[in-house]
């Protein structure tokens, strides 16, 4: 076994039995003395080459309280490639105008981009019908658009909502909302002590009143990836839709929404080098016609009188109002600059890299590590013996390394686990195995100081 760039990897031991009790359960370290050394390359077995990659991020080549940035707050949000940062600003610097319905030269250039948008994301996602595409804000408002209208018109007293214990508050709180209008129900689908979602429990929930399915592709908080298409099957058995949650999915590995046969999916483009405040959502092209508009006013009518409003054709019936459209230009940016990776080999390196972490956090005394299920995403959410979550995010910091620590959006997961609140450190492609030691050896310094 060699670590993400080659180097033989010592091989695991038990955790001492103090520090397994503590950390709930059986967990691996390294010797300290095994610990790997920083590597002479960066180019992954897998051919992935992530220095080639890192030039393209500015914000990688930056310094934070006199140390070089160690981006691991990708979670939250990921960081933009020069051809994003150059689009948007090429967008306001050249070619500012309003999209749709324009007869000048600028609005149809920004129409065009505009729209090629909408085609890279329906690429990524692996429709063939770019009418299965609406923009929105983020994963957050695709959710409540489809809570507020295919919701509304769909659900009734004693209907039930399955969402996942699992689940963003995004994923979550919209559900409440219209359900408590409805006279819904929320039954939470509950996870086993490794992170999974338990599958007997969830083919027990479903019933003849399971009208919909909330579900991540992947947590942000354990990094668990959940067997969607099978879920979903199940749930279509009983004449349910599922929504898929993608956030945190489309960054680290392809996403066919065919193959999964979601009805709805949802992602934002922040968290996939894109920017803020735009978002996609799919809907298979059935249920998109048949949800009536959420929001009323420009973009999505076809007439408008006193007397009667029609409405224009999916998407344009859902995207109330002047879009996002420098961030459709950012996010149109992005999807080209990953279909020009090697798709496999990113996520093989973020695999790789994934297990190389694992294995050397487990070198930290009285490090816990939440959640420990297989074939998990680069989310390593822990708490540090004796130190707050806060305290160990902000030591991490002064020594230039970005993470995140709170209950991240998602209470009922760390709820499971008896916790209301954590680190968390979150990888992407441009990470390194350089970034990994960094974390720990910072961690080691901060445990031997507390």
């Amino acid at each position: 076994m060699t670590t993400p760039d080659g180097f033989p990897q010592p091989t695991p031991r038990p955790l001492p039995a103090a520090l397994a009790h503590a950390a709930g359960g059986p967990r691996y370290w390294l010797p300290q003395q095994q610990s790997a050394q920083p590597p002479t390359s960066t180019t992954a077995p897998s051919g992935f080459d992530v220095e080639a990659v890192r030039r393209d991020f500015p914000q990688l080549h930056r310094e934070v309280n006199g140390r070089p940035l160690v981006w691991l707050d990708n979670g939250a949000t990921t960081l933009k490639p020069r051809q994003v940062v150059e689009a948007v600003s090429e967008h306001y610097a050249r070619e500012t105008s309003n999209v749709h319905r324009g007869a000048h030269t600028l609005a149809k250039q920004a129409t065009q981009v505009y729209e090629e948008g909408r085609q890279a994301a329906a690429e990524l996602l692996g429709t063939r019908d770019e009418g299965e595409i609406v923009f929105v804000r983020g994963t957050t408002e695709a959710v409540n658009l489809v809570a507020q209208s295919w919701g509304r018109a769909n659900l009734g007293v004693g209907d039930e909502i399955l969402v996942s214990a699992a689940e963003h508050h995004s994923n979550l709180v919209p559900w409440q909302l219209i359900a408590a209008e409805r006279r819904a129900r929320i039954r939470p689908i509950p996870l086993l002590p490794d992170g999974r979602l338990d599958q007997d429990a969830y083919r027990d929930l479903l019933g003849s009143r399971t009208r919909l399915v909330a579900l991540t592709h992947a947590s942000n908080v354990l990094g668990t990836v959940p067997p969607v298409a099978e879920m979903t099957a199940l749930a279509h058995r009983y004449g349910a839709k599922v929504l898929v949650d993608g956030a945190q999915a489309v960054s680290h590995f392809p996403v066919d929404v065919t193959e999964l046969d979601a009805d709805f999916y949802a992602f934002s483009g922040h968290k996939i080098f894109a920017p803020t405040g735009i978002g996609v959502l799919f809907g298979k092209r059935e249920l998109l016609e048949a949800m009536p508009p959420w929001q009323g006013g420009g973009n999505m009518i076809d007439s408008v009188s006193f007397g009667e409003t029609t409405y224009a054709p999916i998407p344009h019936r859902l995207e109330a109002g002047t879009g996002h459209i420098a961030g459709v230009a950012g996010l149109g940016a992005a999807l080209r600059y990953l279909a020009g990776l090697d798709r496999e080999a990113a996520t093989a390196h973020e695999e790789q890299l994934t297990a190389y972490a694992l294995g050397l956090l487990a070198t930290v005394p009285g490090l816990q590590l939440i959640g420990d299920a297989p074939g998990r995403i680069g989310v390593l959410t822990f708490l540090l013996a004796g130190t707050d979550p806060m305290a160990v995010a902000g030591a991490l910091d002064q020594q230039g390394i970005a993470v995140r620590a709170g209950h991240h959006c998602a209470q009922p997961a760390l709820a499971a686990f008896g916790l209301q609140s954590a680190a968390r450190a979150s990888l992407a492609l441009y990470n390194t195995v350089q970034d990994v030691d960094a974390l720990v050896a910072a961690l080691h310094e901060i445990q031997a100081a507390a």
